[in-house]
């Protein structure tokens, strides 16, 4: 099965929170601007839980997701933990027999591999600021298809040294090269899980998304998609990394530790108009933050507005 292209069909970008804590305002920073981008174009918003790490997330997260997303009134069309769509299902921890079926596609240019260190990870998204190491191609066979083994092993896949080339919606045309800067990536943990490089390609393709928004660290792993869904016979969709948002008191990304940006804490002491509205100024959309609704915004959005640096501080008093 192939997605289709964003020239011939209806737009349809997703959010996909991973449910290992409470959302904080960098995620729904994301999920409002994504939102706004597909809402503007009259397109289809997707939900949905990247729960691969069982030993992290946590139902009641992912349902404190969708009450969060609903109290700031980002509606999805599709999605959720109600599998809404012909798609379903929605949560990753369900998708096992799909992953299985495309990976063992990639099966020529994939090897095993020992080393374990990336393997502790490999769900999660590699970002940027988090120190990627390049793969040295340690257990990388001198011919393929790799011999079959016995031994508990992760799975890579080998790249090419190839440069590719894409336009980020944000940051414009972006020139990495697979083989100096992404090296073989984990498709598959050792312990059997699925990496979130092969799990976000395929569900996305068969998800129909077209649009894919995110944080700029991970703008390399576009790189790396791209090389899948290609790999894959599916069509990339359009890629649009945002600035992070960061803590102007700590310095800091945002994260889950940031307790008094988390959604518990928002909503304590915000309306969900005061939020949105100082999401809008933060991100350019707006000369103020006034509050305002999500639909209120939509007249305003505009991706060119987004500011093209790397990080966007967060003001004190929130």
């Amino acid at each position: 099965m192939q997605s289709i292209s964003s020239s011939q069909a209806k737009i349809k970008g997703r959010f996909a929170p991973s449910p290992s804590g409470r959302m904080h305002l960098g995620n729904i920073y994301t999920a409002l601007l994504s939102w706004l981008s597909v809402k503007a174009r009259k397109g289809t918003w997707l939900l949905r839980i990247e729960d691969l790490d069982t030993q992290r997330s946590r139902p009641e997260y992912a349902k404190l997701i969708e009450d969060d997303l609903l109290w700031l009134g980002l509606e999805w069309d599709e999605g959720g933990l109600d599998n809404i769509g012909t798609a379903a299902p929605y949560s990753q921890s369900l998708r096992t027999e799909i992953y299985e079926h495309y990976i063992n596609k990639l099966a020529p240019l994939t090897y095993p591999c020992f080393c374990r260190r990336a393997d502790i990870l490999a769900t999660q998204a590699p970002h940027q600021s988090d120190g990627r190491i390049i793969y040295a191609g340690t257990c990388r066979p001198a011919q393929f298809p790799a011999a079959p083994t016995t031994r508990p092993h992760s799975v890579r896949i080998l790249v090419p040294n190839e440069d590719i080339t894409f336009t980020d919606a944000v940051y414009g045309v972006q020139q990495i090269n697979l083989a100096t800067q992404c090296g073989d990536f984990i498709i598959r943990r050792a312990d059997g899980a699925f990496a979130y490089q092969l799990a976000v390609v395929v569900d996305d393709a068969l998800m129909g998304v077209t649009e894919v928004m995110r944080g700029s660290d991970l703008l390399l792993s576009a790189a790396q998609q791209i090389f899948l869904y290609r790999a894959l016979g599916f069509t990339p969709p359009r890629f649009a990394h945002l600035p992070l948002l960061y803590s102007d008191t700590t310095g800091r990304r945002l994260s889950k530790r940031d307790q008094s940006l988390s959604m518990e804490h928002l909503r304590q002491h915000f309306q969900p108009e005061e939020i949105i509205g100082q999401i809008a100024y933060i991100a350019g959309i707006r000369p103020d933050n006034t509050p305002l609704s999500a639909k209120q915004l939509l007249q305003d959005f505009s991706l060119d507005a987004i500011p093209k640096t790397e990080s966007i501080p967060v003001p004190e008093y929130l």
